[in-house]
């Protein structure tokens, strides 16, 4: 079954947790094959914007695996394995590890992290193929109230 076979009355009716569960695996398989079409993952493109002082690290210091997966902790996958995939990044010379064990991007490594973000618009532009902008907003919005609303009733 898919959307499009479903009416408006019964779409109404459908839980939305199924739906976002299937969206959200069928966006992460299509980015993640769209980003090994240009030769990387998307766990080692995570590991070089949180090691960028210019992106997402907030201090621009090396990090362990460890400390890397924490700050990842909220869109890490189960299968997602930094250790591999800062080898692969080591091997490249995007990354280098200190004796300590510390992570730290090396200016290889930050052309590579500007040169694979500039296969992003392309990747978004196709997830947004026919959607205009305004229902795109009002979809997250929605989600956000339907978080919102349950927020109160998670259990402890």
């Amino acid at each position: 079954m898919t959307i499009s076979d479903l009416t408006d009355q019964q779409l109404a009716a459908q839980p939305a947790a199924y739906w976002t569960g299937m969206a959200y695996e069928a966006l992460i398989a299509f980015t993640r094959a769209r980003q090994a079409e240009h030769g990387y993952t998307q766990p080692q493109f995570w590991l070089l914007r949180n090691l960028s002082d210019k992106d997402l690290s907030p201090d621009g210091q090396g990090r362990t695996v460890a400390a890397l997966r924490e700050a990842m902790r909220s869109y890490l996958r189960p299968e997602d394995d930094l250790e591999s995939e800062s080898k692969v990044l080591l091997e490249r010379g995007w990354l280098a590890r200190d004796d300590e064990g510390r992570l730290w991007i090396t200016e290889a490594g930050e052309t590579a992290r500007v040169d694979l973000g500039k296969h992003t618009p392309a990747i978004r532009d196709a997830i947004h193929d026919g959607i205009d902008d305004a229902d795109y907003v009002t979809t997250l919005k929605v989600l956000g109230q339907m978080m919102q609303n349950v927020q109160g009733h998670l259990p402890r």
